[in-house]
C-alpha cells in the first residue's frame, strides 16, 4: 500500500525560524530528517486535537513542545479529580475548570509563541465539518464511538488525515487513517458494537500509563504527516497491551465496499451518529429516570420500590450500596424472576449509563414490570444525598 511520504505543509505557508525558536528546537535541527525545513513545516502546521482526556493530554504536550504553530482543543467537559490519574495536561487547582481553558493555559505556559484554539463545545454534525475544514491533521483522542464516526467521516469528506487512538483498561490501539492513501476508520470498524457492550474508561478503568504511551504515539504519527518523510501507521494497525508488556501489528486494507470511502459511497454527509450507534432508539419507550434526592424520599417512605445495583463486584468493592441488590449487568436477564413485577425497579449503576442499557436489555427479553433509571448514577447519590459514598 502506497504511503504519503511528502509534507502536508506547502512551502508558500513557511516562515523563518526566530533566534529563539533556533536554540528551543535545536534538538530537532540536529536531526537531518527534520531539520530547518521540518520545523519551518511544524511551525506552520494546524492540528486539532478532539479531547483533552488522557489521550489528548500527551499529545498536545509533545506536539506543543514540538513546535507546532497551532493546536486546536475541542472539549466540552469540565476538569474532574479523577481525570488526574492519567491526564496529565492538569493540576489539582483545574478542578471544575474548563478542560479546553486549563489545557490551553499550560500549553502556552510550555511554549508562548504557540498559537492555542479553544472550542468549548460539543462536536456534532452541524459544526464538524466546518471546524475540521480549518485544519492540517486532526488527531482523535475521544473516548466514545458516535464522535468517532463523526470524526472519521468527516475527514474522508474533507480529506484530512485522523490520527487515531483509543484505550481500554491495559490495552491500546494506534493508527491513522487517510482515504486518499489507505482504509478509513469505517474499513475497520463498518458498524459500532451494541450499546453497553463495551463498557467506557470511566467504567471499566484504565491503566493511567497507558493513555499517555498511545498519546505519545499519536504525537509521533501527526509530527511525522507534517514534518514529510518516515514511515507512518497508514494501513498498519498498531496494538499495545501494558499488563503484558506486548505489542504486534496488523495490516488494514482498503475495503472497496466501505460506505464512506469505497468505490461506490453509501454515505456522503453526516448523519445522527447518536442514532448511528444505537444511543437513541426512534419510536422506543422513553425510559423514566429518578433522580437521587427522589430515591433518597422513597426509600425513606418504603413504598414499593427495589434497588438493583448493576456494577461488577470489584467496583461494589470500592463503593457499596446498602440499599440495592447486587445483580451485575450481564446476569439480569436470567434472573429476571427474581424481581416483583409489583414494584417499581431502580436500576443504579456508575453514571447512570449502563443502568439504561439494563433497561432496555429487560424490556427486549420480556420484563413488563415498572422500571426507572437512578438518574447520574452513584456519583449523583454521592454529590447529593451522600457525601460519605466513595466517588470512584
Amino acid at each position: 500500500m502506497a504511503e504519503p511520504r511528502e509534507s502536508l505543509i506547502s512551502d508558500d505557508r513557511l516562515t523563518d525560524l526566530t533566534p529563539d525558536e533556533l536554540t528551543r528546537f535545536s534538538r530537532h535541527l540536529l536531526l537531518p530528517e527534520v531539520g530547518a525545513l521540518g520545523q519551518k513545516r511544524l511551525k506552520a502546521a494546524k492540528v486539532l486535537i478532539v479531547g483533552a482526556g488522557g489521550l489528548g493530554s500527551p499529545l498536545a504536550l509533545y506536539l506543543a513542545a514540538a513546535g507546532v504553530g497551532t493546536i486546536g482543543i475541542v472539549d466540552y467537559d469540565l476538569v474532574e479529580a479523577s481525570n488526574l490519574q492519567r491526564q496529565v495536561i492538569f493540576q489539582s487547582r483545574d478542578i471544575l475548570r474548563p478542560k479546553v481553558a486549563a489545557a490551553s493555559e499550560r500549553l502556552k505556559a510550555l511554549n508562548p509563541n504557540l498559537s492555542v484554539v479553544s472550542h468549548h463545545f460539543r462536536l456534532t454534525s452541524r459544526n464538524a465539518l466546518d471546524l475540521i475544514r480549518a485544519y492540517d491533521v486532526v488527531a482523535d483522542g475521544t473516548d466514545n464511538y458516535p464522535t468517532r464516526y463523526l470524526v472519521a467521516d468527516a475527514c474522508v469528506f474533507l480529506g484530512k488525515p485522523n490520527v487515531y487512538a483509543s484505550v481500554f483498561q491495559f490495552e491500546g490501539q494506534a493508527t491513522v487513517f487517510d482515504a486518499r492513501h489507505g482504509p478509513c476508520y469505517r474499513c475497520l470498524y463498518p458498524s459500532p458494537p451494541p450499546p453497553g457492550l463495551v463498557p467506557s474508561c470511566g467504567e471499566g478503568g484504565v491503566m493511567g500509563v497507558l493513555p499517555g504511551i498511545l498519546g505519545t504515539v499519536q504525537a509521533s504519527e501527526t509530527i511525522k504527516l507534517i514534518v514529510g518523510g518516515g514511515r507512518s501507521l497508514i494501513g498498519r494497525l498498531w496494538l499495545y497491551d501494558a499488563w503484558l508488556a506486548r505489542s504486534l501489528e496488523v495490516r488494514l486494507e482498503k475495503n472497496p465496499a466501505c460506505p464512506v470511502c469505497g468505490e461506490r459511497p453509501l454515505i456522503t454527509e453526516l448523519v445522527d451518529y447518536e442514532s448511528f450507534c444505537g444511543l437513541k432508539n426512534e419510536g422506543e419507550e422513553p425510559i423514566p429516570s429518578i433522580t437521587a434526592r427522589e430515591l433518597k424520599e422513597r426509600l425513606e417512605r418504603r413504598d414499593g420500590i427495589q434497588v438493583v445495583d448493576i456494577r461488577e463486584p470489584h467496583e461494589m468493592s470500592l463503593s457499596k450500596f446498602s440499599e440495592a441488590v447486587a445483580i451485575p449487568f450481564g446476569q439480569l436477564a436470567r434472573r429476571q424472576n427474581e424481581f416483583d413485577p409489583g414494584k417499581d425497579l431502580v436500576f443504579i449503576c456508575k453514571i447512570g449509563q449502563r443502568s439504561l442499557y439494563a433497561i432496555r436489555a429487560l424490556r427486549e427479553a420480556g420484563y413488563a414490570g415498572p422500571m426507572f433509571n437512578l438518574q447520574d448514577g452513584l456519583n449523583a447519590w454521592a454529590r447529593e444525598v451522600d457525601p460519605s459514598l466513595s466517588v470512584y
